[in-house]
């Protein structure tokens, strides 16, 4: 699991058919600090997340697969959570 902050939506007119219908977000990932680490990241989302939001990601592309109902999908990325900052 990782920690990210919603950077914007991605469009694209072209993509796998796996991910027909899904939210596609750019996030970036944040270390323990809640600094930039790494590169931004294509995350499939079905929770709603917006810009700003700070979101939980999961990497187990299998749970991705099945969340896109499709075993041969590129999928890697996910949302598993919203964070609750609490007025942070």
């Amino acid at each position: 699991m990782q920690i990210g902050r919603v950077e914007g939506l991605a469009t694209s007119t072209v993509k796998h058919k796996s991910f027909t219908g899904m939210r596609l977000l750019v996030v970036q990932p944040l270390d323990i600090r809640g600094q930039n680490e790494g590169e931004p990241l294509l995350v499939i989302d079905q929770l709603g997340a917006s810009r700003g939001d700070r979101v939980i990601l999961s990497s187990d592309g299998a749970a991705a697969r099945k969340m896109v109902g499709d075993r041969g999908s590129p999928v890697r990325w996910m949302v598993m959570g919203l964070c609750d900052l609490g007025g942070v």
